[in-house]
């Protein structure tokens, strides 16, 4: 019997679409993951795969007029979000679960400075607190990210890139929230900037006990980072498992081994980087069968036609026909792409 696990997040069959008077577009495929208390998960894919929708999913930030939950359960602490009022979703939003957005230059107010911006997040979810309070905890939270609390009457555009994620991040965890929500938080930065942001945020964690999902595309945060990795393809999580079994795991989807494929290696010599050819399906007119078979050079006859299960070996899961137990007794060949 699997050993119950002290779980912050639970997501169940997830399916999410945008729907317009024109067409629907799957976002979101039915997928499940849990995340543990204290611990990173890292949500893993191309643009376009889902993973923001998701993100926005946990939060119900989703846009009013087009975004559609259609099925599935989101449990944070055991409490099921997708039921809760907007009253008790705003107790939950900025003060328990927070959102480092993939855009700082986009998500600080332009006419506001920083210490207002983030003084308002702390008034907003401690009622009753003072204004030297506020104030205290402004510079508090400041010096915690690495900005002289001094800078706190200045405006956003004084503020470097780097600095703007980092007050970004300020904001998120100003209240010490129990789930932060990293969407490529380092996606505008350059690479040194990228080791500071990662580190700082790996410190803040520690200390607080945050527990996070990190979304990303780059597969060196993740390495860095996360405890647990899902890859989404499509709107489907296409592999997961620890970060141990994704990257020292011998057994991959096609596309994880084509992510992998992408990655310069500093051991090995090679003029080219292999790419994955081809671009990802329309998500208004999904492929019959596996979502991924129009691109993968393994692809047999069964993956356009039959969607794959989802197979299980220990913690590592995978969905593809490749580790169907009777595909890989018979030793099926692929089908045309070879």
């Amino acid at each position: 019997m699997e050993q119950e696990k002290n779980l912050i997040l639970e997501i169940e069959n997830l399916r999410v679409t945008y729907e317009t008077d024109l067409e629907t577009v799957e976002a979101v495929n039915g997928i499940s993951f849990q995340i543990e208390k204290g611990k990173t998960l890292g949500l893993v894919g191309e643009t376009g795969a889902g993973k923001t929708t998701t993100a926005l999913s946990i939060l119900r930030l989703l846009p009013e007029t087009t975004g559609r939950i259609k099925s599935g359960v989101i449990r944070f602490e055991g409490k099921d979000l997708l039921s809760a009022s907007e009253e008790q979703l705003r107790g939950v939003r900025g003060n328990r679960i927070s959102m480092v957005f993939q855009d700082p230059m986009s998500s600080l107010n332009p006419v506001y400075t920083v210490g207002d911006q983030i003084g308002e997040a702390i008034r907003l979810h401690n009622a009753g607190i003072s204004p030297q309070e506020v104030e205290r905890r402004v510079d508090e939270i400041l010096e915690m990210v690495g900005i002289m609390p001094s800078r706190k009457v200045e405006y956003p555009h004084q503020f470097s890139g780097g600095m703007k994620q980092r007050v970004v991040i300020a904001m998120a965890l100003c209240c010490e929230p129990e789930l932060l929500i990293a969407d490529e938080p380092t996606t505008a930065l350059d690479v040194t900037i990228q080791a500071q942001v990662l580190a700082m945020i790996a410190q803040l964690r520690k200390r607080l006990g945050t527990s996070m999902l990190m979304i990303t595309h780059d597969l060196g945060i993740v390495a860095k980072t996360c405890d647990d990795v899902c890859v989404m393809y499509a709107g489907k999580l296409v592999e997961s498992g620890t970060v141990e079994d994704i990257f020292r795991g011998e057994r991959h989807h096609p596309y994880t081994e084509g992510l992998f494929g992408s990655i310069p290696n500093l051991r090995t010599k090679a003029r080219r980087l292999k790419p994955i050819l081809g671009l990802m399906p329309d998500p208004t007119d999904l492929p019959r069968g596996c979502e991924f078979a129009p691109r993968c050079e393994k692809c047999m006859e069964i993956c356009q036609t039959t969607k794959p299960e989802i197979y299980r070996e220990g913690t590592h899961r995978l969905y593809c026909h490749l580790f169907d137990p009777h595909i890989l007794e018979t030793g099926g060949a692929a089908n045309g792409h070879e």
